[in-house]
């Protein structure tokens, strides 16, 4: 059974240039970069029982079905692994997330429509998980870091959830946390003399980690509410 995953942008103007993205058997991880920033490349499908350390006879449940955007990727991607800063001047590595599930994505708080609307989805995933929702923390990972600082990274994710947490750090901090998951990103000369007045773009997609930062779940940010809520709560049992 063939699924599709799809990257899409969070800037409108820049489709010409930052296309969809694929994952060939998932071999050229999330995104190759170099492929998206370049050419456009075309969305391919995947087949999760082809993926190299996914289990078919378990994980594969979160998978199932054509209209499933979740993907196992156990062993396939790297553990969750970084230093970035969060509000307070705090550094923040993956170590202080021991023991929770981590829901991470990229993006950047005066994005327009697709980071609102997957933090919207991520934080309705905490209320459903009810009391479980202690276990687990939503990341959010600032690929904009000259306009979003510590805090207001923290005051955005905070009008959304109070188990979220923002995280930036400097070019490349944050560079090379997006190399490691294939994260594509491009900003924009300014537009006008303003220096703030640019454009960012992204690939967008929820990477899901266990309790020990194995890579456990890759899901496009289009996924029903009730199915990442299943997933996380699969992770947690």
């Amino acid at each position: 059974m063939n699924l599709k995953t799809k990257i899409a942008l969070c800037s409108p103007a820049l489709t010409g240039r930052l296309r969809r993205a694929a994952l060939p058997g998932l071999t050229a991880w999330l995104i190759g970069a170099a492929a998206v920033l370049g050419a456009p490349a075309h969305a391919q499908a995947i087949d999760p029982g082809t993926l190299p350390g996914s289990a078919q006879n378990e994980d594969t449940r979160h998978a199932a079905g054509a209209d499933s955007t979740i993907h196992p990727i156990r062993g396939f991607l790297p553990d969750l692994n970084f230093e970035l800063v969060a509000a307070g001047d705090q550094t923040i590595t993956e170590k202080d997330f021991d023991g929770k599930i981590v829901m991470m994505f990229f993006g950047y708080a005066s994005c327009p429509d697709i980071c609102p609307t997957t933090m919207a989805q991520l934080s309705q995933v905490m209320v459903n998980l009810d009391a479980q929702a202690d276990q687990v923390r939503i990341v959010f990972v600032s690929v904009d870091p000259h306009r979003d600082t510590p805090e207001i990274l923290q005051a955005y994710v905070d009008a959304f959830s109070t188990h979220a947490i923002g995280l930036t750090g400097s070019e490349r901090q944050i560079s090379r946390l997006a190399r490691r998951y294939r994260v594509a990103y491009q900003i924009e000369k300014p537009r006008s003399d303003d220096a703030n007045d640019y454009e960012v773009a992204h690939s967008r997609g929820i990477y899901i980690f266990d309790q020990r930062g194995k890579a456990r779940m890759l899901a496009s940010d289009g996924e029903s509410v009730e199915k990442l809520t299943a997933a996380v709560r699969d992770l947690l049992t």
